[in-house]
């Protein structure tokens, strides 16, 4: 009843393009495919993970090691999730994945753990940054304000929220445009960076693996920040719904994206030795201003501006994706059937997408960026670890299943090993975030039971929560889509 008033109150006003069926579209090509993965992946990471990459490595060498090792770990991962993206044609990602290969209670817990925690405090940082690098013109050399900092951030995010709210199409072409922005920025830093080394500018590249300074128990926190900064591969799989010729375009996507982002980090890194010594770049509280500064001069003012934008498509890009992971999930009944329900107009997502709004506006005035990489860091690779193990035990538990692409079994195991030693490692080396992160992972358990589980909830609460959808309904103007 709600769908036909809904449609019937806006039947005047709404355009023929609009009156299409109500449903989330195929819109996604290989060149848009491409454009998520990539613009999700060059965000912050590149311009605030060197330094602490280099602070736990330990040295100019063993960094460009650990950012060519994550580049290859995160590879292998990719490919994994293409494999499953082809055989599991669901939107979802790491959501749908849990679900398929190890039933409703692990998924649950993958999405609790997503939705308190592992989402909100990495759009918080990715957006933290934005609002860093969109400011620093203004307030160059001067610090900038925290509050300010944060004032800015909430705005960016606000109009990230409006902007995949109102249109998938032109949230799809502002994601190309600000991927070309962001490949740009790398090439400001890497083509003089490059000019540099060929003129012989190799002092800081001297003892580049000098042992010394190396401690065990601080590697895996380098891979986390490596690994951070290359995160973002997997975020194609959470709208595979709405990809064209799924089967060719999400390997095929992966495999060009993966290839462009590693060549991109190694070479900026480089460039980055190349005029600025360890010491300086431990020192700089914006690597990517800093070198431009040395090599640009008064042009480095345009560095911030390109960094913000890298920022704002990882947070565009982040956003897109997973509204679909909670729409997935609404529609396997983990949560609110209203998440689960489409614009009438705009074909959007729209409850979805305001899902993580306020736990993500919280975590901005809560901690550091760093505790917040490190803890998130923590959760993400332990979830992420078991998705591909799921996907070697569907080898043997369903080897029927259709799999158009395929990887070497080889590729997801050395995936797994790694992801679960550095989770292992971490109970060392920062017991503290990972303790946090277990004590999260438990509250899932009376979650589930609470919400899931029992279903003979008592009659006043499930009116109330059924009077809440409704008018939720109503407010945002969205329907069950149609089949």
């Amino acid at each position: 009843m709600a769908k036909k008033n809904l449609q019937c109150e806006n039947e005047s006003e709404t355009p023929e393009e609009d009156k299409k069926k109500v449903e989330l579209g195929k819109k996604v090509t290989l060149l848009r495919g491409i454009s998520i993965i990539v613009g999700i992946i060059i965000g912050a990471g590149i311009f605030i993970s060197p330094k602490g990459i280099l602070k736990n490595s330990g040295s100019v060498g063993m960094s460009l090691v650990v950012w060519i090792a994550c580049g290859v770990l995160s590879l292998f991962g990719a490919l994994s999730y293409a494999e499953l993206g082809t055989c599991i044609k669901k939107s979802g990602g790491h959501y749908t994945y849990m679900l398929e290969a190890f039933g409703p209670q692990m998924a649950f817990v993958r999405l609790w753990i997503e939705l308190i925690a592992i989402r909100p405090a990495a759009m918080a940082v990715i957006s933290l940054a934005f609002g860093q690098y969109i400011l620093e013109p203004l307030f160059m050399p001067c610090d900038i304000p925290p509050l300010a900092v944060k004032l800015a951030t909430a705005i960016g995010l606000t109009s990230v929220l409006y902007l995949n709210s109102m249109s998938v199409t032109w949230t799809a072409r502002i994601q190309i445009f600000l991927t070309c922005s962001k490949l740009l920025a790398l090439a400001v830093i890497i083509v003089p960076g490059m000019y540099q080394l060929f003129k012989g500018e190799t002092k800081n590249f001297e003892n580049a693996f000098d042992v010394s300074a190396i401690k065990l128990s601080e590697i895996p926190l380098a891979f986390y920040s490596g690994m951070y900064a290359y995160s973002g591969w997997f975020y194609l799989n959470f709208v595979t719904e709405e990809v064209e010729n799924v089967e060719r375009t999400v390997p095929l996507a992966i495999f060009i994206s993966m290839a462009i982002v590693t060549t991109c980090y190694v070479l900026t890194n480089v460039a980055y030795y190349t005029v600025m010594s360890a010491e300086e770049l431990l020192d700089s509280q914006a690597v990517a201003v800093t070198f431009a500064e040395k090599m640009l001069g008064k042009f480095s003012i345009a560095v911030p501006v390109f960094v913000a934008l890298s920022c704002y498509g990882s947070m565009n890009g982040g956003v897109f994706a997973l509204s679909r992971m909670f729409y997935v999930a609404s529609r396997e009944g983990h949560l609110p059937r209203v998440l689960s329900m489409v614009h009438i107009r705009r074909h959007t997502p729209l409850a979805a997408v305001l899902t993580l709004y306020p736990l993500t506006m919280l975590q901005l005035f809560v901690g550091d960026i760093y505790n917040l990489l490190n803890f998130m860091s923590f959760l993400r690779w332990l979830f992420i670890g078991l998705v591909v193990l799921g996907l070697i035990y569907l080898r043997f538990t369903k080897p029927d299943l259709p799999r158009p692409f395929k990887v070497p079994l080889f590729f997801p195991v050395v995936f797994c090993i790694t992801c679960f030693l550095m989770v292992f490692l971490s109970l060392y080396a920062d017991p503290v975030n990972t303790g946090i992160g277990c004590g999260i992972c438990l509250t899932s358990i009376p979650a589930y039971f609470m919400f899931i589980y029992f279903e003979n909830r008592p009659k006043w609460l499930q009116q109330i929560l059924d009077s809440l959808n409704r008018t939720l309904q109503i407010i945002l103007m969205v329907v069950p889509p149609e089949k």
